[in-house]
């Protein structure tokens, strides 16, 4: 087997493509003391402060790199949902974001907390909320998808929310730290290679 050498400037990650064709039996609500707002047509710079304080350390890019344009086409779309986890003090903790763009499915095109509140039980607390916001009359599958750059536990999570892995695929980017849109220190899980950006 050949390893295939990566750029410095660049990232590389595996891909897991997960899905679920039927809704699971409804559940109660786990108890927590975070509660879910419907963000409606958010401004994109709330939205990338949200973005970049829950998916930073896990590097998550792509809506730091479009432009205002392009990313509020997409949230502002009638047929993508955007939704804030709010902590007992009023401070936005949480996303999460459901793509219905597709006829019959809905995407969890993000989902996340903040990594502070890891392990404490609010993750199964904010996929109930969004199987009951996704699984809408006529949607016939749910998917989301993972990667090697997340958290470790979150493959095994959605596995054992009830999805199902069906594909994997190895997605190269640009390194966002080195692009200046997260800092250097962002990531720590993964080295950072490329030049410092002072950021």
């Amino acid at each position: 087997m050949a390893l295939t050498p990566v750029d410095p400037g660049d990232l590389a990650t595996v891909v897991t493509t997960l899905e679920m064709t039927r809704r699971p039996p409804l559940r109660p609500l786990p108890p927590s003391p975070l509660r879910l707002v419907r963000w409606d047509r958010p401004r994109p710079e709330t939205y990338r402060t949200l973005f970049r304080r829950v998916g930073g350390p896990w590097l998550w890019y792509s809506r730091l790199a479009m432009d205002d344009a392009a990313l509020t086409a997409i949230i502002h779309d009638p047929q993508v949902q955007v939704f804030a986890a709010i902590d007992p003090t009023g401070i936005e903790i949480g996303l999460l974001e459901l793509d219905f763009r597709h006829a019959g499915m809905c995407e969890l095109a993000y989902f996340g907390l903040v990594p502070e509140l890891a392990g404490k039980g609010h993750g199964r607390w904010l996929m109930a909320e969004a199987m009951a916001r996704a699984w809408l009359p006529g949607i016939a599958r749910l998917g989301v998808h993972t990667c090697t750059l997340d958290h470790p536990s979150a493959l095994n999570f959605y596995r054992a929310q009830g999805f199902i892995a069906v594909r994997r695929t190895i997605e190269t980017f640009p390194d966002p730290r080195a692009l200046g849109l997260l800092a250097p220190d962002m990531g720590a899980h993964i080295p950072y290679l490329g030049p410092d950006t002072g950021a």
